[in-house]
């Protein structure tokens, strides 16, 4: 078992138990975390969203960004400028559309959660851009 420094499981799920958690998963749910999709600026539940709280992934609930990351970059996503652990995000290099970008996964199940850009606020300048249909919040209680 492989965990990260904020005390979670990272072991990579089993396609049998991607395909479980999935199973319940809407077409636009389905298209942005298993297809590599992208929703449209601006209609995002999470865009707005001010509460205190963790931004989980949709599909097998890993913290992914914390309410005291998030920042309006003017994009129409819901934008971060760090992790909620480093290890809680993977990353991989995305040519499509024409261009080179970052790509962030969820490295427990896979999912496409949005792209990493080097344009953000201090202290890290990046800028985690989220699609909300990847993510569940999970407000402070």
């Amino acid at each position: 078992m492989s965990v990260s420094a904020a005390g979670y499981d990272l072991t990579p799920l089993t396609q049998a138990e991607i395909d479980e958690k999935a199973a319940d998963l809407t077409p636009e749910e389905r298209k942005v975390l298993l297809d590599h999709g992208t929703e449209h600026p601006f209609c995002g539940t999470l865009l707005d969203n001010k509460l205190a709280g963790a931004y989980h992934c949709r599909l097998c609930d890993l913290p992914l960004f914390s309410s005291d990351s998030k920042f309006d970059s003017g994009t129409g996503w819901p934008s971060f400028f760090q992790p909620y652990d480093p290890e809680h995000i993977r990353y991989l290099e995305d040519s499509s559309l024409g261009m080179t970008r970052t790509e962030i996964r969820c490295p427990r199940c896979d999912s496409h959660l949005g792209h990493v850009f080097p344009d953000g606020p201090p202290p890290t300048g990046k800028r985690y851009c989220l699609n909300s249909i990847a993510m569940v919040f999970q407000e402070n209680s």
